[in-house]
């Protein structure tokens, strides 16, 4: 398993390489595709913490823009499909307003939240800076606990495999 992992950790050590991949990893799992970017944050940082900073602030970037896409289709959905009353359950939504994007980070229910303040046609701006704060603290905390594990660990785990 070692000759195939330690070429891959190899090449997300380059910057040229890593941080352009963590872009596009982070920008489609903001998209409503079931994948996760802290797997990749946390590789390009393990293996040059150098990039904390930079990996962190292009995975923030990217999946931001990827929240906004979501808010894009949402928005564009509404426009499209017959006028409809809301359901109830975007009552909490409508009540917190752009501030509920702050949960935007959620698994599962975190993408669905930028596409539903699309629909709701919140603002634009207001929600996506709720939506880069709430992911940027998710990677800072994601990341920063990842680094707190020891030496080794992960190359155990992954032997398992």
């Amino acid at each position: 398993m070692n000759a195939v992992i330690d070429p891959l950790l190899a090449a997300l050590a380059v910057p040229s390489l890593s941080l352009p991949a963590l872009f596009v990893i982070s920008l489609l799992s903001a998209t409503l595709l079931p994948m996760g970017s802290e797997p990749a944050v946390f590789a390009v940082v393990r293996v040059n913490p150098g990039l904390f900073w930079p990996a962190i602030g292009v995975a923030t970037f990217g999946n931001t823009i990827g929240g906004a896409i979501s808010y894009g289709m949402g928005y564009g959905a509404k426009n499209i499909l017959a006028k409809e009353k809301d359901a109830r359950w975007f009552g909490w939504l409508q009540r917190f307003g752009p501030k509920t994007l702050l949960l935007s980070w959620l698994p599962v229910v975190g993408d669905p939240l930028c596409t539903l303040a699309g629909w709701l046609k919140m603002p634009f701006w207001q929600s996506l800076m709720y939506m880069a704060l709430g992911k940027l603290l998710r990677y800072l905390t994601a990341t920063a606990l990842l680094l707190m594990v020891p030496d080794g660990f992960w190359h155990r785990v992954l032997s398992w495999f």
